[in-house]
């Protein structure tokens, strides 16, 4: 069963259940996901699928900063629910430890050795982290052990 087949069938299980803003969160993930498809012209792979949702989560995550910032405590708590709901769809999130040791795996298999490299590990790290990591936490991990790197090969 594809993504958009689990969504299609618990957004109807949401709407069934009269559970509105289960409902709304998923009928606007797979609009994006259907948007995505129809620009794409084809059907979505299973990477592409999640890459779509975690731009709406992404998207949400604004919205909900936004709402903090605002004031807006009704709308904070309608967009952390979508938030939850979206999140139940994503696959399992790399622990720490995890994630510093594909870091370091990705590093050691390009050769990197200055925080310049940061591109060329990235493009090997991406793809393997996609919807299990943040990217801006990948990003912030690479670059300190990159840092770290380069401070003791000086030393």
């Amino acid at each position: 069963m594809t993504l958009a087949e689990r969504l299609q069938a618990d957004m109807t299980g949401a709407m069934r259940a009269r559970d509105e803003m289960r409902r709304d969160a998923l009928r606007m993930a797979l609009a994006a996901l259907q948007r995505a498809e129809k620009d794409a012209r084809r059907s979505l792979t299973p990477d592409e699928e999640v890459a779509v949702l975690t731009r709406e989560i992404r998207t949400r995550r604004e919205s909900l900063d936004a709402f903090v910032q605002g004031a807006r405590p009704d709308l904070v708590a309608a967009e952390r629910r979508k938030l939850e709901v979206l999140a139940g769809y994503m696959p399992a999130q790399l622990s720490d430890a995890e994630l510093d040791a594909l870091v370091r795996a990705a590093i050691d298999e390009t050769g990197a050795v200055t925080p310049r490299d940061l591109g060329r590990v990235m493009k090997v790290l991406a793809p393997r982290v996609r919807g299990r990591a943040d990217g801006r936490s990948v990003h912030e991990r690479v670059s300190r052990e990159l840092a770290r790197r380069a401070g003791a090969g000086t030393g």
